[in-house]
């Protein structure tokens, strides 16, 4: 919950100030800005769902025992470091990066895509729904084309539990992966995934774009009611209509 508030908050800053430097609203910009965002994140997401799977599978493969071995996830962090170090805390962050650039990419390029598509503009009485449909696909969009890497980077973060390690890399991680399971590991949990993906991803599109039509309206009202009467007296100039994101 803690790491999600500020990944939310790193991706969709930077995605946004991303747009802005690429100036042109195009399929291809959307796709680049989120993929920088998703990079961006990794330094926050990586760490957060180390401790989140250690704290899951604590217990795991040792002798039953009164105590835990992790407090709360900032203990599992701090216990990590002490014991491995910084390598230990960023375990899994090459394959967090290969998931979360292009899945943020894919995740609001499908968005755009969608909102445009869709019509999705503020007089629109189907504005809201179609907001949650476009960003619950784009969530599950996004998944799917990421969903085998992040299998391995799970099986990564999730080696050393209990005192046991299986893998010594990507590849090697990869190979025993196919070798003991078949090609079918790769979509293990796929299913679960998207039925999540999509509410949590529609809520979140939903609520971030129509936060943002409130703020700038409001910014519209305000510079409207601070100018003096003299420019009222000129002719209206029309409206923009707000962007699809």
């Amino acid at each position: 919950m803690m790491g999600l508030t500020f990944i939310n908050a790193i991706v969709f800053g930077v995605q946004g100030n991303a747009m802005r430097k690429l100036g042109r609203d195009t399929p291809l910009h959307q796709f680049l800005a989120g993929a920088s965002a998703g990079a961006i994140q990794c330094v926050i997401c990586c760490p957060m769902e180390l401790a989140k799977t250690r704290m899951q599978m604590q217990g795991t493969g040792e002798k039953k025992s009164k105590r835990k071995l992790y407090k709360n996830s900032l203990d599992c962090l701090v216990r990590i470091y002490n014991r491995e170090g910084i390598r230990g805390i960023n375990r899994g962050m090459v394959t967090t990066l290969l998931r979360e650039t292009p899945g943020f990419g894919v995740y609001f390029l499908t968005y755009d895509v969608l909102t445009r598509s869709l019509g999705c503009e503020p007089e629109d009485t189907y504005m809201i729904p179609k907001l949650l449909f476009a960003g619950g696909m784009s969530g599950i969009a996004s998944w799917i084309s990421t969903y085998p890497v992040d299998v391995i980077k799970s099986r990564l973060q999730a080696d050393g539990v209990g005192g046991v390690y299986q893998y010594n890399g990507i590849m090697d991680c990869i190979r025993q992966s196919l070798k003991k399971e078949g090609w079918r590991v790769f979509t293990r949990g796929l299913t679960s995934t998207l039925l999540r993906a999509f509410p949590v991803n529609a809520t979140t599109f939903a609520t971030v774009t129509l936060f943002l039509l409130y703020m700038r309206e409001g910014q519209e009202c305000s510079i409207q009611d601070s100018e003096p009467p003299s420019v009222q007296l000129q002719p209206l100039q029309p409206q923009t209509q707000a962007n699809s994101m």
